[in-house]
C-alpha cells in the first residue's frame, strides 16, 4: 500500500488530506450535533498526528483542530507531524509499541493497518455513532473480526496517471486506453521539449505508483489473483503483475523521465505538472490537495486517466479513504476528548470543514459527507471510470500482505540499478516475512 499510498502509499497517502482554512460555526456544547460521540469530555488537552509533513496534510490538520477547538472549548489539540513513506510508517510502529502514540493519529487504512495489530493496540470505535453510515468497504478496510478501528479521514481516491490537459490538447493528444498508447504520448511529448513522465524519488512513497495503480488491470485479467497472492500461489516476478516493475523499468530506459528524478519532491512535482512543465505523473490523486495550496488557478488543469493496460481494459485502481485511529494508550478523559475529536471529523459540522477547507479528491466513505460541485476536474475523470464500472480496489484492501521495502526496491527499478525482473523477485522474498508474521497459511 501506499503510505499513501502511502504513505505508500498509505501513502501509498500516506495520509495526504485536504487543504485551505474554512472554519464552520458551530455550538460549542460538547454533546451537540457538532460532533460529540456520547462520552463525557471536560476539560482535556490531547494530540493529533498528521497523516504527513506535507503542505496540505498540515494544513488539514490544523485546520481542523481550530474548527474542532472552537466547538469543544474546553479541549486543547496539539497537531504533531511524521514523515511519509517507510520513516513514518516505522514511527508509528514504534510509538505503538512504547505507548508514546499521539491520542489520535491519520494513517492509512487497508494492510498497513493489519500491520499495526489494531486488536491489541487500537480502540474498538465499532459502537460510536458515526459508525453505523460509513461504507461496507471502508469498513472492512479498518476492521479485523474482533473490532472496528478507523474511522473515515478524507475522500476516497484513484491511483494512476495524472496529467496536464492542455499540454494533451496544445499536441493533440487523446487519453491513453494502452500501455503503448501510453509510450507514444510520451515520446511525442519528449519531442516537443516537455517532460513527458515525472518521477519524485525525493519522496521515496511515490516510486510505487507505476506497480501499485496497476492493480485493477492485474485483477482485470485474474480475478482471483489477490486470493491466490495471499496463499502464496501467485508472484510478482509472473505477469501479468510484473507488469508494473517493467512499466518502472521502461521510462528510465527510455529516457522519459525528468532528470532531477532523484531528488524531485512530489510537492515540486505538482507545480511541474500544473504549470506543463511536465505532462503526466504517475500518482495517487489525493496529492490534487497541494496543486490546489500550491497552483489554485492552474488546479482544473490537471486529469486523470487510469494506468493504461497492457493487455484488456483499463481499470482505475481505488484506494479506501485514510483514516483517523486512536491508541489504546489513549484512555481515561483524553480518551472521551479524542473520541469527541473523532466525531466531530465525521459529523455534519466536520464534514463542512472538509468540504470548505479541503479538496475532494473522490466520494467519501460515509454518507454524512457529500463530493461540492467544486470538487477538483480530475474529480469527474475517477467517476466515469466508476459510472462505466471500471475500477478496482487497491490489493492493499484485498490482501494483508504489503512487504515494507517496495519502495526502496522500485528506486533500484526506475534508477536503472535493478532489473524489473530482478527488482520482482526482491519484493516477492520481501513479502514472505510479512506473512509469516501475520500468520497466513501457505507462507
Amino acid at each position: 500500500m501506499i503510505s499513501r499510498p502511502a504513505s505508500r502509499a498509505t501513502a501509498i497517502v500516506s495520509g495526504i488530506a485536504l487543504v485551505s482554512l474554512a472554519l464552520v460555526g458551530c455550538s460549542s456544547n460538547p454533546s451537540s450535533s457538532t460532533g460529540g460521540s456520547g462520552a463525557s469530555a471536560g476539560p482535556a488537552s490531547i494530540s493529533l498526528l498528521a497523516g504527513g509533513n506535507d503542505p496540505a496534510s498540515i494544513k488539514f490538520a490544523n485546520d481542523l483542530v481550530a474548527a474542532f477547538e472552537k466547538a469543544n472549548p474546553t479541549i486543547k489539540v496539539k497537531v504533531d507531524t511524521r514523515p511519509a513513506g517507510t520513516d513514518g510508517d516505522n514511527l508509528i510502529k514504534t510509538r505503538l509499541s512504547t505507548g508514546t502514540m499521539d491520542d489520535v493519529f491519520l494513517y492509512n487504512s487497508g494492510s498497513l493497518l493489519q500491520a499495526l495489530h489494531p486488536d491489541s493496540q487500537l480502540q474498538n470505535l465499532a459502537n460510536e455513532p458515526w459508525a453505523k453510515d460509513v461504507t461496507p468497504q471502508f469498513k472492512e478496510s479498518v476492521s479485523t473480526s474482533k473490532g472496528m478501528y478507523g474511522a473515515p479521514q478524507g475522500t476516497t481516491f484513484d491511483g494512476g496517471i495524472m496529467y496536464n490537459k492542455k499540454v494533451y490538447a496544445k499536441l493533440g493528444l487523446s487519453v491513453p486506453t494502452t500501455w503503448s498508447q501510453f509510450i507514444s504520448n510520451s515520446e511525442k511529448i519528449k519531442a516537443a521539449g516537455i517532460t513527458p513522465v515525472l518521477v519524485s524519488y525525493g519522496d521515496t512513497w511515490t516510486s510505487q505508483l507505476f506497480v501499485l495503480a496497476d492493480f485493477a488491470n492485474v485483477s482485470e485479467q485474474v480475478p482471483d489473483w489477490a486470493t491466490k497472492y495471499t496463499a502464496n500461489q501467485e508472484k510478482y516476478v509472473n505477469p501479468p503483475a510484473l507488469d508494473g516493475f517493467t512499466h518502472t523499468e521502461e521510462i528510465y530506459k527510455d529516457d522519459l523521465m525528468n532528470k532531477d528524478y532523484a531528488s524531485l519532491t512530489n510537492v515540486n512535482a505538482l507545480k511541474e505538472l500544473a504549470t506543463g512543465q511536465a505532462a503526466q505523473y504517475p500518482m495517487i490523486t489525493s496529492v490534487i490537495s497541494n496543486v490546489v495550496q500550491s497552483n489554485p488557478s492552474q488546479v482544473n488543469d490537471i486529469g486523470y486517466f487510469a494506468m493504461p493496460a497492457t493487455k484488456g481494459t483499463s481499470r482505475a485502481t481505488v484506494w479506501e479513504a485514510n483514516a483517523a485511529y486512536i491508541p489504546k494508550s489513549t484512555t481515561g478523559n483524553k480518551l472521551a476528548a479524542a473520541k469527541k475529536l473523532i466525531a466531530f471529523l465525521n459529523s455534519p459540522a466536520g464534514c463542512a470543514v472538509q468540504n470548505e477547507a479541503g479538496t475532494a479528491a473522490g466520494p467519501f466513505a460515509i454518507s454524512t459527507c457529500k463530493v461540492p460541485s467544486s470538487a477538483p476536474a480530475l474529480v469527474n475523470d475517477e467517476l466515469a471510470y466508476q459510472k462505466a464500472n471500471k475500477t478496482g480496489l487497491a490489493l492493499e484492501f484485498i490482501s494483508p500482505i504489503k512487504g515494507p521495502n517496495l519502495e526502496k526496491i522500485l528506486i533500484q527499478v526506475g534508477s536503472g540499478i535493478s532489473s524489473a525482473k530482478t527488482g520482482a523477485q526482491l519484493y516477492d522474498q520481501d513479502v514472505k516475512a510479512e506473512a509469516q508474521q501475520l500468520g497466513l497459511k501457505g507462507w
